[in-house]
């Protein structure tokens, strides 16, 4: 039996519009083999292997205080990509959908000179890497 123990369980992100974020991060954790693992009125979650996403509607109360990544909490999320190949077609696929490449004047090394990645943000801009392997 393979061991788990350490593995990332899930993460659970509260976001403004769950629609909104249902596209975005419906089309870019499928093209990583995520799959829809359940879905109800107010969330939606995706799977791979042992480890899931979950993205949850915030509760209009809550609505008034917009996420930032700079203050205290998540930053940013990031992913492994099969290959530098890989970065560039996801890297293409972002700007057909209009979605801003961050540090474009630095892309694809804006990590650094050995840090090949493509860097953007989801609908609520939370910052997402997808990164090749070294």
């Amino acid at each position: 039996m393979t061991t788990i123990t350490g593995k990332l369980h899930h993460v659970e992100i509260y976001v403004s519009y769950l629609k909104n974020s249902s596209e975005f991060w419906g089309w870019f954790l499928g093209k990583l083999g995520y799959e829809v693992y359940s879905k109800w009125e107010s969330g939606i979650s995706y799977i791979l292997d042992e480890t899931y996403i979950v993205f949850v509607q915030t509760e209009e109360k809550y609505l008034n205080e917009p996420y930032h990544r700079c203050r205290t909490g998540l930053n940013h999320l990031a992913f492994h990509a099969g290959s530098r190949t890989h970065v560039d077609e996801i890297t293409n696929e972002l700007r057909k959908k209009g979605i801003t490449i961050l540090y474009e004047d630095k892309h694809p090394y804006a990590g650094g000179e050995n840090y090949y990645a493509v860097f953007f943000e989801d609908p609520d801009r939370i910052k997402v890497e997808l990164v090749a392997p070294v």
